[in-house]
């Protein structure tokens, strides 16, 4: 297998000139590249990739954290990243966490280790102010409001949907809201803003039995709705934390032969669709491509990006262009 001195060798150029040929890291000569590039296809010579990467001080490669895909919230973003990285030439580490904060710090430090050259934390167990720490070791973009932090973030204003979601409701005199989330408020992004903006617009909170936590699959919603049945009484709508979560919660009241309560989703999903269930689209994918962008940009510098998001009450979609209509 011929190595970079049999390049040099055979050119007659030094290695640090074929180096920076190969990794276009300086001034080579259109001579000195054109010579380059023919022996390096005559003797089919493959750059060693750890070698190059220590050389151009970048590994291509992006690590994003993620609790785990069984919610479409992940899903969405992910496929948003991926689209973002095939195109800009890099490649994704996926690291799975299930909000282990000791699995998120190893992960911090493979970033001091610079076994990539940047993170995306789509959602986290450790407090912002430590991973704040390790921005100075690579760039660091978290997927919701780092607020004062030195995070750069992308995010979606979901407040301003979650307000009009309510602010609809309480015009149509709905007064018994059951809310599902996947973490309680206090350690959930998300779920903070649906309570505070719920409370903004009722003036109170919902009773407890009318919150129910632990909820991110189709299968958990359905378990939601049993227990909703069995412990409140006059329920008219629930407010789910994905669209494919309240389809789950919509099969229990089928199988049951029930009363379907009013439903509003999250996500902007094909069931939604499908089942004309209003939804909040928080856009994800967006969120995601934009989190890539922001990664490769960013540098030195802390950038916060606020995406806007909508609360659409007649979901369609457009059979000719396979397209969601608002």
């Amino acid at each position: 297998m011929a190595t970079i001195r049999d390049v040099a060798r055979i050119s007659g150029y030094s290695i640090s000139t074929i180096s920076r040929a190969i990794n276009q890291s300086g001034y080579v000569s259109k001579a000195a590249q054109l010579k380059i590039n023919q022996v390096i296809h005559d003797l089919d010579y493959v750059p060693n990739a750890i070698a190059r990467d220590l050389s151009t001080g970048k590994t291509h490669k992006i690590g994003v954290i993620l609790p785990h895909i069984r919610d479409p919230y992940f899903s969405k973003i992910l496929n948003g990243i991926m689209d973002a990285a095939f195109a800009a030439d890099y490649s994704l580490i996926l690291l799975p966490s299930e909000y282990d904060e000791a699995l998120e710090m190893h992960y911090l430090e493979q970033l001091k280790r610079k076994e990539y050259d940047g993170l995306i934390i789509t959602s986290h167990g450790i407090p912002l102010e430590r991973l704040e720490k390790y921005n100075q070791y690579g760039p660091i973009v978290c997927c919701e409001d780092t607020g004062d932090t030195q995070l750069s973030s992308v995010f979606s204003d979901r407040e301003s949907a979650y307000t009009a979601a309510f602010k609809w409701l309480k015009q149509k005199r709905i007064e018994r809201i059951a809310l599902l989330f996947s973490r309680r408020a206090g350690v959930s992004a998300t779920s903070s803003i649906t309570l505070k903006t719920f409370a903004q617009v009722y003036g109170r909170l919902p009773p407890d039995n009318f919150m129910i936590t632990g909820i991110s699959t189709p299968a958990a919603g359905y378990l939601a709705a049993e227990k909703l049945v069995k412990n409140t009484t006059d329920l008219q709508y629930i407010f789910g934390n994905g669209d494919d979560i309240i389809s789950g919660v919509r099969q229990y009241y089928v199988d049951q032969q029930l009363p379907v309560p009013g439903l509003i989703g999250q996500g902007h999903q094909i069931s939604g669709v499908a089942s004309a269930i209003p939804t909040i689209d928080p856009h994800f994918y967006e969120i995601g491509g934009q989190a890539l962008q922001l990664v490769l940009e960013s540098g030195n510098t802390i950038r916060k990006i606020k995406m806007h998001s909508d609360f659409i009450i007649n979901n369609k979609i457009d059979l000719t262009s396979n397209t969601f209509i608002n």
